[in-house]
Formats: structure tokens, sequence, C-alpha cells
């Protein structure tokens, strides 16, 4: 009975001094909950509600697309078509937005890897929701802009990178996409597999000169052409239209009266020197 009782009388000893501990620990748990709660009502007070027609005109963009948080599959403009590989069409309140992507510049599309480099933008944008960091306007009125993919992925980035554009360094001086420029050139990747890649810019300008040389020579033709006797004098009539590429030896020739504009009246030699026109094999002369 003795022993029982100082059992006893050991255990509520022991109760009693383990009790404060343990209420202790509770009201440290009961303080922690508390602060949690109170920085998630602080969090969602001071986060605002984000809307594609509440996006700011002008956002410093980041050169370090981690930093980026992911979007959500509703969050941002949608990607309504891929007009290249660097220029993309977005959805925003009912209107387009034509964006020529910030610092790349992707192949055109009759160019090598064009139409490769316009599928890749494509795969990774077409139909999804993304985020525009804008920069600026272009001369054609364009919005050039960052792309944010729904993955948090830079898309501008992502092009250089995989090879499939350059780094515009005409109009940007980013070091991120220079570096990644570097490693795909390094590494081979895309375009970079090809033995001499063109830039862009020298495609056009290509273009441009060989346009300007067809058009020098056909002027040069026109100059050169060799005129009838009389052409000097010789009264011809031509529609006034840009489609029209004949002059007419009389007035009431049934090709000049479908004409929808003004009849012009001019010499032979004229119609031809000034005008580029030829002879039409309709009417005959008088």
């Amino acid at each position: 009975m003795l022993r029982s009782f100082i059992l006893y009388i050991a255990l509520l000893s022991t109760f009693a001094c383990n009790q404060p501990d343990r209420e202790e620990v509770q009201e440290q748990f009961r303080e922690r909950q508390r602060a949690v709660q109170e920085r998630a009502r602080e969090l969602e007070e001071t986060t605002p509600t984000t809307t594609p027609a509440e996006q700011p005109d002008t956002v410093t963009p980041s050169s370090d697309a981690s930093v980026i948080a992911p979007t959500t599959t509703t969050t941002g403009d949608k990607v309504v078509a891929i007009k290249d590989g660097d220029t993309i069409e977005l959805l925003r309140n009912g209107q387009t937005i034509k964006v020529r992507l910030y610092g790349v510049d992707a192949p055109e599309k009759n160019q090598d890897f064009g139409q490769r480099s316009r599928q890749f933008t494509s795969d990774l944008a077409f139909g999804k929701f993304v985020k525009l960091i804008e920069h600026n306007k272009d001369r054609y009125g364009r919005t050039v802009g960052t792309i944010i993919l729904p993955d948090g992925r830079n898309l501008n980035e992502e092009l250089v990178k995989e090879g499939y554009a350059w780094h515009y360094k005409d109009y940007s001086k980013d070091v991120r996409l220079a570096n990644l420029e570097a490693d795909a050139r390094r590494f081979k990747r895309g375009l970079w597999a090809t033995p001499n890649p063109v830039a862009p810019w020298d495609f056009r300008k290509n273009k441009k000169e060989t346009a300007a040389q067809q058009k020098a020579k056909k002027e040069a033709a026109i100059q050169n052409a060799p005129l009838s006797a009389g052409a000097s004098t010789r009264k011809v009539f031509l529609c006034n239209s840009a489609g029209s590429s004949v002059y007419h030896y009389t007035k009431d020739c049934p090709v000049l009266k479908r004409c929808k504009e003004q009849v012009l009246t001019a010499t032979e030699e004229v119609a031809v020197r000034q005008y580029g026109r030829r002879a039409d094999k309709t009417c005959s002369p008088n």
C-alpha cells in the first residue's frame, strides 16, 4: 500500500513538472500560426490582380528569364498569328497587336531556315497566352517587345539559343543574347550547322540591290527601244492605269474603250520613253 502511494506521488510530480512545458509549446505553436495568417493577409492585400487590359504599357525587362514567374493559361495576350520567326500577332481586348521580337532577327521566309524558324516560334507560342514586355515602336508601327511564354521562358532568347535567329546587334546590346548566340555558334545549333549562314539583314540588302538592278535594266531597255519613223509626231492614246502596258493608235480601239481611268493623248515616242508602253496589236495604225 505504501509502495503504491509513493508511486502515485512520483507520477503526480512528473505531470506537474511537464505541464508548464507543454503549455509553452502549445503557445509557441499558436503564435506561429497567427504570424503565418497575418503574412498571408498582407500578401493578399498588396498583390494586385492583373488582367490583359491592366497590363502596363512599359515594363523594364529582366535579362534573366528564370526570375519571371510562369503565367497561367488565361493570363496575358493570346498569340493568334505567326508571321515569321521574329514577328507575331497577339489578341488583346478584341484587337490584334503586331509584335516584332526585340533584339533578334530571324531568317526571312524565302531564306534558308526561314520556314523552320517560323515553325519553331509557332510550336512554342501559337494559341498560347503570353506576357508582352513592350520596349518601343518601330518605323512600321509594330510593337517591339519581349515575349514571356506560359512556362516562364523568354521566346526571344529561345530563338537565339536554339539557332533559329541572330542577335540583332544593330538594335540591341543585350549581353545575354550575345552569349546565347555565341553558344549556338559553338555547338552548331540550328542554322549554325550550315556552312555559310547569311544574316537576314545582308539577305534583305542583297535582295534590294537585285531589285534595283532589275529596275535599272528595264529602264535602260525602254530608253534604247527602237522607234518607228514619225514616232516623235504621231499621236497615240493611253489608258492612265497602272495595270496598262500598251498604247493605242486609235481612240476608238475596243481595248481602250474598256479603260476605266483617264485616256491620255501623247506622241508615240513619249508613250515608249516616258510611260514604258508598247504598241497594242489589236488596233492597226492609220
